[in-house]
């Protein structure tokens, strides 16, 4: 159980990517560009900030909020505070962070009702990764079976993502089965690089990389 805790205090949400994805049909096209900037700023302190991480995360949920607020029928804002909300709860820890994942499901959740498709499926990759990296009852809601059923439909929906391969591959040596984690994780390591998120793209990366060296070691 303290493995399972610290691991959920070191939540790593999926960085996704809007190139080469459409909207959903209620998010007009003039959002598109308000939602780059918000990935790209979870981006910058997720990667390239060291300190106060969970004050600008905090900062950068307000923002989000808002653009829920804005667009209340869009499938991708309520996906991205949700991954907001996540990675601020890995930055800050203590039990304000249990409060924060729970909202991140809940965004999550209204995410796949809207569009389950949206951003590649990435609120399904995304509430899969909460269901295994959180603790279960009593602390939380952690269940690796529920976690598994979203990571793979996350997968199904786009195949060649770097962040959905990534979390599965994860999942997937968390339980024990190294050679099919290790085939996932060589997978997202070939993904088509993201133009407009470079940053994103580089630190995930190196989480693969790191992640395969870990796995050949347990082969």
């Amino acid at each position: 159980m303290k493995q399972r805790i610290k691991k959920w205090l070191a939540i790593t949400a999926c960085s996704l990517s809007l190139s080469g994805v459409g909207l959903s049909s209620v998010a007009q096209a003039e959002n598109s560009d308000e939602l780059l900037v918000l990935q790209k700023q979870w981006a910058q302190i997720q990667y390239g900030q060291s300190e106060d991480k969970g004050d600008a995360f905090a900062a950068l949920e307000k923002q989000a909020t808002a653009l829920v607020d804005k667009y209340p029928q869009s499938a991708e804002y309520f996906a991205w505070r949700g991954i907001i909300r996540s990675t601020r709860a890995g930055a800050e820890g203590g039990l304000g962070a249990l409060s924060l994942v729970k909202e991140a499901r809940k965004d999550f959740e209204r995410s796949i009702e809207l569009d389950k498709t949206a951003l590649d499926g990435s609120a399904l990759t995304s509430l899969g990764t909460l269901y295994y990296q959180v603790p279960g009852w009593p602390l939380a809601f952690g269940d690796d079976d529920k976690a598994r059923e979203l990571l793979e439909r996350g997968l199904a929906v786009n195949p060649r993502s770097i962040d959905a391969n990534y979390f599965y591959g994860d999942f997937l040596m968390q339980q024990g089965e190294y050679r099919r984690a290790l085939e996932i994780l060589e997978t997202a390591l070939q993904a088509p690089t993201r133009i407009d998120r470079p940053l994103a793209d580089k630190g995930r990366r190196q989480e693969i990389s790191q992640l395969i060296e870990a796995l050949k070691a347990e082969l």
